[in-house]
Parts: structure tokens; C-alpha cells; sequence
């Protein structure tokens, strides 16, 4: 199986150094994310992994909620590891290193596998996913609808996949899974407004609403959205 690029195991190696800006942006969009994952479902997540858990922003939002039974995340930055486990959230079980591409848990281990905000960094996704479908069975996955009407992409994040609502769907269909729901949405305000400062960030949360309300899901071929999709995992077997 395939070992995440060294140059991308370097960047991320660094990628989560406290920093108060960045910090706070991922507790936002945190936030967002589990909105969208318990607005199709994920009220009752059971025993769940957190796939890519970065510095433990979602699983601490999870926590939060009473959403999981316990939560198991990996991640493949040591230092992303060392916050996860400064948090000492209660439901937490462990935190553990991995290669990016192989879990170290039996097939079916979890009732439910989280991936937010990960796939747009994933070099080879569909052995990601299909790794995700054998030891879950479930899989709630948020990712950015990027590109649009810009006609560009941005690498500075460490995005090296752009989606639309029908090649990420279609992504899922072919790794594994059955998509059950999905959505698009914008952003919250208070996302925009820590990004953009309130006026501006006011002003372009109010357009994102807008356009998505009347557009639908061609929205995201105008502007960045994000779409959270709902899967079950098809009987995906794999050595241990």
C-alpha cells in the first residue's frame, strides 16, 4: 500500500503548531462540520474513528456533543498527536500515528468513521477510502467544493484534490460505499467573519446563502462551498 509523499509528511509535520488565528479557525469550521454531520443523522455515532483528526478539533467537538460512545482518532503528524492528546477529552480512547494509507484496526472495528476537511489532502484516495470502508461502517465525510468560477486552484493548504458535488459523490460510489444523504452548504458567519473580518465576512456569508438558496448545489461552480455526505460502508476486507 501506498506511504503519503515525504515532502507532504514534512509539511504536516508542522502544520499544527499552535497559532491562536489558526486555532480558532479550525474550532469554527469544527463546529460547522459536526452541525452538518448530526443535521443528516450522526446524533448517535457509537464507537468512532476520527480519520486525519488533525490537532483533535472535531473529535473535541464530538466529545462536546455526547455524540460518541468513545473515539479513537489518527493522524499522521506527531505533533497533531501530542495536541490531541493535551486536549484529554473524556471519550477520547487513543490517538495513534499512521502511514496515512494502512488503519491499524481489525475490519468493522468502529460503528462510525469521520472525515473532515481530510480527503482534499489525500494523494491516493480511493486506497484511503477503501481503507476507511473495511474497518468502519459508516462514514460521514466533509470536504470543500473548490475551483468555481475562479478558474484556479490554491495549493497553499496542502489541497492537492478539488471536488464537485458529483465527482465526490462519485468518488465515494467508487470506494466502497453507498451514499446514503448529502448536502452543500456555506460556511457560518462566524467562520467568515474570523477569516475575513466582520464586515467583509458578513458581506460574503450573506452572498454565500444567497447564491446557494438560489442556485442549489451549481452554486458550488460560482464559489467555495462545502458539501458533507452520509455513507455505508459495502463489506470491504483487507489484512490486518
Amino acid at each position: 500500500m501506498s506511504n503519503v509523499s515525504p515532502h507532504l509528511s514534512d509539511l504536516y509535520e508542522d502544520y499544527y503548531q499552535p497559532d491562536p488565528f489558526e486555532d480558532l479557525k479550525r474550532d469554527l469550521a469544527a463546529r460547522d462540520s459536526v452541525d452538518q454531520i448530526v443535521r443528516l443523522g450522526g446524533s448517535n455515532l457509537g464507537r468512532t474513528l476520527d480519520v486525519g483528526a488533525g490537532e483533535g478539533a472535531v473529535s473535541t467537538e464530538i466529545d462536546r456533543r455526547g455524540l460518541a460512545s468513545e473515539i479513537v482518532a489518527v493522524e499522521i503528524s506527531k505533533a497533531g498527536i501530542a495536541r490531541i492528546l493535551d486536549r484529554k477529552l473524556p471519550s477520547l480512547r487513543s490517538a495513534e500515528l499512521f502511514d496515512g494509507y494502512k488503519l491499524p484496526f481489525p475490519d468493522r472495528s468502529f460503528d462510525t468513521a469521520v472525515c473532515a476537511h481530510v480527503i482534499e489532502h489525500v494523494e491516493h484516495e480511493r486506497l484511503f477510502l477503501r481503507e476507511v470502508a473495511r474497518v468502519a461502517k459508516h462514514l460521514y465525510l466533509v470536504a470543500p467544493l473548490e475551483g468555481g468560477a475562479r478558474g484556479r486552484v490554491y495549493r497553499g493548504m496542502g489541497h492537492i484534490n478539488y471536488y464537485h458535488p458529483m465527482t465526490l459523490i462519485n468518488l465515494l460510489e467508487t470506494s466502497g460505499f453507498s451514499v446514503a444523504a448529502h448536502d452543500v452548504y456555506p460556511s457560518s458567519t462566524a467562520y467568515e467573519r474570523h477569516i475575513s473580518g466582520r464586515p467583509i465576512g458578513t458581506a460574503k456569508s450573506l452572498i454565500r446563502k444567497t447564491v446557494r438558496k438560489l442556485f442549489g448545489y451549481k452554486a458550488s461552480h460560482m464559489m467555495t462551498y462545502v458539501m458533507v455526505i452520509s455513507a455505508a460502508a459495502e463489506q470491504v476486507s483487507g489484512p490486518n
